[in-house]
């Protein structure tokens, strides 16, 4: 897709993502969207097209690292549980608590039993978010393995971007089968009726961060909100200079 057709077909977008946040505000609805897929697959693009309009205090972006030591020994989910939305707030996860069935599955951070007590785990998490209210959006963005190359060597050879390029990246490239295996056993077992995985191709990424928004606004309430009105009062004359004794005109500072 061209950039210019993709800039019409994303401005009108815009304007409801931005009524999507005024509408969640006034109501106090809590919205999160967890972004997952491979390396390269266009998580952080497809988020800021999300984000770009929307107040940066409201709409937050969470994309945690590896867990510390303390972190380790913490019930699996206790570090994203502190980042979820309150009242009035959206949040975008740059990966989630799924990185267990994947990276730290594929690249064996994790043990087989800590696997298969997270994909028993996670659909009893996520129905307790649903059940207490929270909106939860879960998109898994689909690439082939020669668009990931490409990618991957695109970042490789631009050093704008080589540090999106971490040592797991490439030790992952020669795991594709492997991340697919995790990623259809993820599925099948926490894709459910209460929170639905959504699956969105991404080889072409300009289409991509459409066909996303589009579904993401089309499976919310209706959003409809009046913007409250806004006194714009006349701007105060500034007192006359005679008020504060200034009768000479000043001048500008001369160089001598």
């Amino acid at each position: 897709m061209k950039g210019k057709q993709y800039k019409a077909a994303l401005e009108p977008m815009t304007q409801e993502l931005v009524a999507m946040a005024r509408w969640a505000r006034v109501t106090g609805q809590r919205i999160v969207v967890l972004f997952e897929g491979r390396d390269t697959a266009g998580k952080g693009g497809a988020i800021r097209a999300v984000r770009d309009k929307l107040n940066p205090r409201q709409c937050r972006t969470v994309a945690l690292g590896k867990p510390s030591e303390a972190e380790r020994t913490q019930w699996y989910f206790q570090r994203y549980v502190a980042h979820l939305p309150s009242a009035g707030e959206i949040v975008l996860f740059d990966r989630s608590w799924y990185n267990r069935a994947g990276v730290e599955r594929v690249m064996g951070y994790a043990t087989e039993a800590q696997v298969q007590a997270f994909l028993a785990a996670a659909p009893r998490f996520e129905r307790m978010l649903v059940e207490d209210g929270i909106l939860l959006f879960k998109y898994w963005l689909t690439t082939d393995q020669a668009q990931q190359e490409e990618r991957l060597r695109e970042r490789l050879e631009d050093p704008l971007k080589r540090w999106k390029l971490s040592p797991v990246d490439l030790a992952a490239r020669g795991k594709y089968d492997a991340y697919t295996h995790a990623r259809e056993a993820m599925l099948a077992a926490t894709h459910t009726d209460h929170a639905p995985w959504t699956l969105v191709d991404f080889n072409d990424q300009k289409q991509g961060r459409l066909t996303l928004i589009r579904d993401l606004l089309d499976r919310l309430p209706d959003t409809h909100c009046e913007p409250p009105p806004i006194d714009f009062p006349e701007l105060e004359r500034e007192p006359a200079r005679e008020q504060y004794g200034l009768v000479e005109p000043i001048t500008p500072y001369q160089q001598a």
